[in-house]
């Protein structure tokens, strides 16, 4: 039997969700406190907070730490292609921070480098006009990595321009993609639902000598997000198909 706070909390989440729909709460607009539509659909704090939890899970509304709930615009779906470089959109704008630090631990195994390696790391946060759209954090050996990227910058046309620089001759470019909850971090860089499955890409790419000359971990929001892997069949396969 369905109890009364978990059927409260959805008849709030259905009202909100049909004002936001029609138009009578805007995108970008501000949701009164939390006190205020507690003490307006006479329920607790917590059973008020659960509904605001759903409409967050939905993409509809986004808590901004400090500032309230806003009705969420609505966001440009970008497509990952599989081997690709950061995922990337012409009308989103991304951040880049740079770092330099030392392979340890889960770092110094996926680039197979003893630990203390020099390494640098470009954290890569894509922006759908002032909101949080995915991230990046794409790991090169010093001595590979480009030189001339700000410390912090912005671009129209997304990361993959400003990181798009003489490479190696690749020879596989390995992914391992798996769906998961985002971290408290991550929920709070992102302004997502800490119920919100984030798909999670995990790229490793090697050299025809053999040396890893990248990693990137990517973390998409599964509410603006898909994934599209391309196989073509060798000689040998279309022969025996045929």
């Amino acid at each position: 039997m369905i109890s009364a706070v978990a059927s409260r909390r959805h008849v709030i989440a259905d009202d909100l969700r049909a004002q936001i729909s029609t138009g009578h709460i805007k995108a970008g607009e501000r949701l009164p406190s939390e006190a205020q539509l507690a003490a307006r659909y006479t329920v607790s704090t917590p059973t008020l907070r659960n509904a605001l939890a759903l409409l967050q899970a939905e993409g509809l509304v986004e808590k901004v730490h400090g500032k309230g709930n806003f009705v969420r615009h609505p966001l440009r779906r970008i497509t990952y292609i599989g081997g690709g470089r950061t995922p990337t959109n012409a009308a989103l704008r991304v951040s880049i921070r740079t770092t330099k630090l030392r392979a340890r631990g889960h770092l110094a195994t996926l680039l197979r480098v003893p630990a203390g390696s020099p390494l640098t790391e470009f954290l890569c946060l894509s922006h759908d006009g002032k909101t949080p759209h995915n991230l990046a954090r794409v790991y090169i050996p010093c001595d590979l990595a480009p030189a001339d990227v700000p410390s912090e910058s912005s671009v129209p046309e997304g990361a993959a321009s400003m990181l798009a620089k003489p490479h190696p001759l690749l020879a596989e470019v390995q992914e391992r993609v798996c769906t998961r909850l985002p971290t408290p971090e991550e929920a709070a860089t992102l302004r997502i639902s800490p119920a919100l499955a984030v798909l999670e890409v995990t790229r490793v790419s090697t050299d025809t000598t053999g040396r890893i000359v990248e990693a990137a971990l990517l973390v998409l929001p599964g509410d603006r997000t898909e994934a599209v892997f391309t196989a073509h069949p060798t000689t040998e396969e279309r022969t025996t198909e045929g």
